[in-house]
């Protein structure tokens, strides 16, 4: 399972010229599944997001998490994180997940990140997107369980 974090002021994800996710200060999340992972790791990774200390304190140290900053997460699925890109000069899709166990471990760490308290807007998954973002920093890290 990998998570792409990046820290923003806003960010927004359409589907046929219509907004249907947005946040303000917060987390875009890029998610991939992989064709190991399951609801366990789901969980965790939802958790170490909530957590995961990326936005400054008052000493401008990276020491405060999403919640702390009254933030949200915006989670948008990209398969095309998990590819294999080590030879060639297209990438590889046979290190991703079936779209079936992508979409409901997909639906189950948005739910996880629900029941921390986070309104958690998402993209529509397999959909075609368009993600609009201000990346805040620019600060991007990726979580891989």
């Amino acid at each position: 399972m990998i998570a792409l974090l990046q820290r923003v002021s806003q960010a927004s994800v359409t589907v046929d010229n219509h907004i249907i996710g947005q946040i303000n200060q917060g987390l875009l999340i890029f998610l991939a599944i992989e064709p190991e992972d399951n609801e366990v790791k789901a969980k965790r990774l939802a958790e170490r997001v909530a957590g995961y200390r990326i936005f400054n304190d008052e000493n401008d140290k990276m020491n405060i998490n999403v919640k702390q900053v009254g933030g949200d997460i915006l989670v948008v699925s990209q398969f095309t994180l998990a590819a294999d890109t080590n030879s060639g000069l297209r990438p590889s899709f046979s290190t991703v997940a079936k779209p079936e166990l992508s979409k409901t471990l997909y639906q189950y760490f948005v739910h996880q990140l629900r029941q921390q308290g986070f309104k958690a807007p998402t993209g529509e998954f397999a959909a075609d997107m368009k993600v609009a973002l201000v990346n805040d920093g620019p600060v991007t890290f990726t979580l891989r369980l």
